[in-house]
């Protein structure tokens, strides 16, 4: 069993109302040589809250960090003229997120909730928003 430390949320860094899914981000995933949809979580723009990894394996979303995390992307994080890097999530996306972050959290209460930006200098703009203000209610007790 691995011992999971951090949740790390992502965007996918595509345009806002994006149709991307799952199935989309594994056959990429695969095109790369991966053995399929880095991610464990997905959520589509219509709050589906689609599994990848399963969860005791190692995901292939945050260089550094996969052997002990869970990685949950949300589909979107580009404005809609595909540039610019913004907080694109639905509502739908929003409720599915929390619902997710806080099944994760009781499943592994020591783990950090954090965004790749905050483990990844160069990706400082993903996931859109600031998680760890967003999830503190969901954060560890230490």
């Amino acid at each position: 069993m691995r011992q999971i430390t951090l949740i790390v949320v992502h965007c996918t860094a595509n345009r806002a109302g994006s149709a991307l899914r799952l199935a989309d981000i594994d056959r990429y995933h695969r095109s790369l040589g991966w053995i399929g949809c880095g991610y464990h979580y997905v959520i589509p723009t219509d709050g589906t809250i689609e599994a990848g990894r399963p969860e005791e394996m190692v995901g292939a979303h945050c260089k550094h960090h996969n052997r002990h995390s869970i990685g949950v992307a949300y589909v979107g994080g580009l404005a809609k003229e595909g540039r610019t890097p913004c907080d694109t999530r639905t509502e739908a996306q929003r409720v599915a997120l929390r619902r997710l972050l806080e099944e994760l959290h009781r499943r592994y209460p020591k783990a950090l909730i954090v965004g790749h930006g905050d483990l990844d200098p160069l990706k400082r703009d993903c996931p859109g928003f600031d998680v760890i203000e967003e999830f503190m209610d969901l954060q560890p007790a230490f």
